[in-house]
């Protein structure tokens, strides 16, 4: 017999907890619990939902604590997020000073080698991800195959790079405000217009527009992931719009100069001016200028732009970053497919960009000169704007200038979605933080997530940092600001380094074995992933290859990024800023170690690598010929058969979204 002893009120507030989010009804002796939405909802044994004599079922008998992320991201979220991040003030801003340094056609092969570079080490980070889709790959993989402290050590120098890289665009946004060409500069080309400055920017204390761009970096990035994907989505559509017409209105400029003038279409890559620059001229302290000319300036111009390319580029790591909040993993095959086109869009538009307003604007334009180590570059310097003055455009160059502010807000946005992403990922090792006391406290807070899935702590800290943006208010800190990203772009290379050879040891745990076996394998040495498995998400060939590349490349970076410190008088602030990330690595590193060692003598620690290569992912398509991103026929008869074009259209999709 059934005896129901709940009043109606009881028995209706009990339906609606039930059904709400904050209940969830496990097995009294599940260690973890998992919610229907996919992730561990970090609420333990004791946190459970209890029904006894003393306790109604409606009641918890402790906080409910979320800690994981919600996978919410689509394919196309994921593509365009990857390709907005690394579509800042590099691009627009920053490669003027590229041209100048190394000509146009020394601009174009630096951007080549630094984006087959970043490429090569993006891959080696995309494949292990998209066998092991985690929480903070960056981190997870270093601490796998390499050592934890290392990971851990990995882990801090990212977030710290990407929280300078939005401190950096946001106060790169306030610079762009104050946007005026000098009225001679303008009349040396016949400009239609005496003027073209934005007055009420020029009038605005820029405090106002770090202020603003910060508060609305915070509000975007406190949505829902999904609202989130959605607004970078929007982001990366019309940045790649905008490019592709940037591309085409040189390209046009050229050909009606061409047409007008009688010259040559690449008369600015022949003499006097040619396809690299004759000389470099840097002055590195304020106070001494140096110009290396033949085979030295081509030498030093080159490294210094790669260096100045690297810090544009960082953004390339974001596909991985993602993996924790990517649904369809096996089915999308996300992680490959935005890996590759993240890397072939934007080498293949920054070379592009690059070239095309090469062909309009000679390099040692007076706007394009910068001699400093670091800076931050306004409106009047982008090459694309001075291509519009020097051909008696008029418009555009407003809309230019304001479609930078806009990027650059982009990517600030993006910035602290990484970096709030890699703190959440390393308040999640357990073994670091103390079981007890306010290290505790400080790692139950940063870990927690709201009802969305959003690590907002997490969110928040991060984003304190980028009040360093403020720093552009006056001149002379934004040279301070400057030399913070030079250190953020040493910790990257620390980063870049550190994963390439993860993969190394990644792939001694892998063999090229029978298609048609699992991706997990069992030999008489061991279980190893098999690389050559009809559904192994993802794999590059010659990728050992690309990653010793990546690792040659990285480290040849790290060692002389800092050469011009070295100039008489020697830069002491110069040679930290480009190289105390190193010594911090090491201690990071070193203090992981401490904590469980008993010696104090490093020589005596040991590895700590788990080698783990259990539960990987596979592919829902098994056929080969049928995975998402390569081009099947249907009919093998007739090429142009209806369903060989909707197959065509199929494949082009895939690659455009």
């Amino acid at each position: 017999m059934n005896f129901d002893i709940q009043s109606p009120v009881e028995k209706e507030v009990t339906s609606k907890l039930l059904r709400s989010e904050e209940v969830l009804l496990v097995p009294m002796n599940n260690s973890r619990v998992f919610s229907d939405r996919g992730g561990d909802t970090g609420m333990e044994d004791d946190e459970t939902l209890q029904d006894n004599g003393a306790q109604r079922p409606w009641e918890k008998r402790k906080t409910f604590r979320r800690t994981e992320l919600r996978r919410t991201l689509g394919e196309r979220h994921v593509n365009m997020i990857a390709f907005s991040s690394t579509i800042g003030i590099g691009l627009f801003l920053q490669s003027g000073k590229i041209m100048y340094l190394i000509g146009p056609g020394g601009a174009v092969l630096a951007y080549l080698f630094m984006g087959t570079l970043l490429w090569s080490a993006n891959a080696s980070l995309g494949e292990m991800t998209a066998v092991f889709p985690v929480k903070g790959p960056i981190i997870d993989f270093p601490s796998r195959y390499l050592d934890e402290g290392v990971g851990f050590a990995v882990g801090w120098m990212a977030w710290f790079a990407y929280i300078n890289l939005t401190a950096t665009e946001v106060s790169a946004v306030a610079s762009l405000f104050k946007f005026k060409f000098e009225p001679e500069y303008l009349a040396s080309f016949s400009y239609p217009q005496e003027t073209l400055q934005w007055t009420f920017g020029l009038n605005t204390n820029p405090a106002v527009w770090v202020g603003m761009m910060l508060l609305a970096i915070l509000a975007i990035n406190l949505l829902p992931v999904r609202a989130y994907g959605e607004i970078e989505y929007v982001c990366g559509c019309i940045k790649l719009i905008v490019i592709v017409g940037i591309i085409m209105m040189n390209t046009i400029i050229n050909a009606n100069n061409t047409r007008t003038n009688g010259t040559s279409h690449f008369q600015l890559y022949q003499l006097p001016w040619g396809f690299f620059s004759n000389q470099t001229v840097t002055d590195p302290s304020g106070g001494r200028t140096y110009t290396f000319t033949g085979g030295t300036g081509r030498l030093v111009g080159m490294w210094s732009a790669m260096n100045t390319i690297f810090f544009s580029l960082q953004g390339f790591f974001t596909v991985s970053v993602t993996a924790a909040e990517n649904k369809h993993v096996e089915r999308d095959e996300a992680i490959k497919l935005a890996t590759r086109k993240v890397s072939l869009r934007v080498i293949l538009l920054y070379v592009l960009v690059v070239f095309t307003v090469g062909l309009n604007v000679p390099y040692n334009d007076k706007n394009l000169q910068d001699q400093t180590i670091s800076s931050i570059r306004r409106g009047q310097n982008s090459p694309i704007i001075i291509a519009c003055i020097r051909n008696g455009i008029v418009g555009w160059p407003h809309f230019f200038n304001a479609f930078y502010i806009f990027s650059a807000f982009s990517c600030g946005v993006n910035g602290l979605f990484i970096a709030s992403r890699l703190l959440h990922a390393l308040a999640s090792i357990r073994n670091v933080w103390p079981n007890t006391g306010w290290g505790a406290n400080i790692k139950a807070r940063l870990e927690r997530t709201s009802s969305k899935g959003v690590p907002v702590n997490a969110v928040f800290v991060s984003w304190l940092f980028g009040l360093l943006g403020f720093l552009a208010v006056k001149p002379s800190p934004a040279r301070i600001l400057g030399r913070m990203a030079i250190f953020s772009t040493c910790s990257m290379l620390i980063v870049y380094a550190c994963v390439a050879i993860s993969f190394l040891y990644f792939k001694t745990r892998t063999i090229n074995g029978d298609p048609d076996e699992g991706v997990l394998v069992s030999t008489p040495e061991g279980q190893f992933l098999n690389r050559n498995a009809s559904d192994y998400p993802y794999k590059s060939h010659l990728q050992w290859l690309r990653s010793a590349y990546a690792l040659f490349g990285c480290c040849l970076l790290i060692i002389f990024i800092g050469w011009r410190a070295f100039l008489n008088p020697f830069s002491h602030a110069d040679f930290l800023a480009a190289y105390l990330s190193v010594p911090i690595f090491i201690i990071i590193v070193a203090l992981y170690h401490l904590k469980d060692e008993s010696e104090w003598y490093p020589w005596t620690w040991g590895r700590r690598v788990t080698m783990d290569i259990g539960n990987p992912v596979s592919t829902q398509e098994k056929d080969p010929e049928k995975r998402k991103g390569r081009f099947h026929r249907v009919d093998r008869e007739r090429w142009w058969a209806w369903e060989n074009v909707v197959e065509i259209g199929r494949w082009i999709w895939v690659w455009m979204k």
